[in-house]
């Protein structure tokens, strides 16, 4: 696939890159992209809910009425859970939600994240940049040139730029990563993904370099 490359003003440079098929072309596998948004999402969840049992309140033990004889229910003491403030039954407890996933999985599931992205034209190319002060009024001027205000954009470069973070960080629908870093959560959550032209190279060579170990492994 061959994308136009442009400069930050939105404007085309007159050249052009192709997308390596193997990564932004594949078939898209649905299944291989829920397990990892899925595990991805397990990973962030503290898991620290607790809620208090009957041997956990605090209270008397006495019992609260004779056991026969009254005409009603029997109970015990007032941290029985049929009362306002007993303790909970089967209540949850700290856990840990994270599981497995092969590494297979998880990077087919980036490469079809990314080829949807880019079947659906939501990839654009830029020229290398960078700002000789931290402004987040430059990067909305990007954002404008693109007529992306608004929407939920990725921006990847290949390394981190001080002055590009400090400029897109206070902008809520701007995600800043460097190439190398990139999930599939955030791929799909993504409206529109921008990619500096010199991060097709790093992350061509990311998936490279995985390929290369997974058959080390094996």
């Amino acid at each position: 696939m061959e994308l136009t490359v442009y400069n930050i003003s939105g404007e085309e440079t007159g050249r052009t890159v192709s997308l390596d098929d193997a990564i932004f072309g594949i078939e898209p596998n649905d299944h291989a992209i829920y397990l990892d948004v899925k595990q991805i999402l397990a990973n962030n969840r503290q898991g620290t809910h607790k809620s208090k049992e009957r041997g956990e309140i605090t209270g008397s033990r006495r019992k609260l009425k004779r056991q026969k004889g009254t005409g009603t229910a029997r109970v015990g003491d007032i941290k029985n859970p049929i009362f306002r403030g007993g303790g909970r039954v089967f209540g949850p407890k700290p856990r840990d939600y994270s599981f497995k996933l092969n590494k297979k999985v998880k990077r087919l599931a980036r490469k079809s994240a990314l080829s949807y992205k880019a079947a659906e034209n939501k990839i654009t190319v830029l020229e290398d940049f960078t700002f000789d002060s931290p402004k987040t009024k430059n990067f909305l001027g990007i954002l404008k040139s693109f007529n992306l205000e608004g929407i939920k954009t990725m921006l990847l470069l290949p390394s981190t730029d001080t002055n590009i973070y400090l400029s897109a960080r206070n902008i809520p629908e701007v995600l800043y990563l460097n190439s190398k870093s990139i999930n599939t959560f955030d791929i799909m959550k993504a409206q529109r993904i921008l990619i500096v032209e010199t991060s097709l190279n790093d992350i061509s060579e990311m998936f490279e370099n995985q390929q290369a170990v997974n058959n080390q492994n094996t």
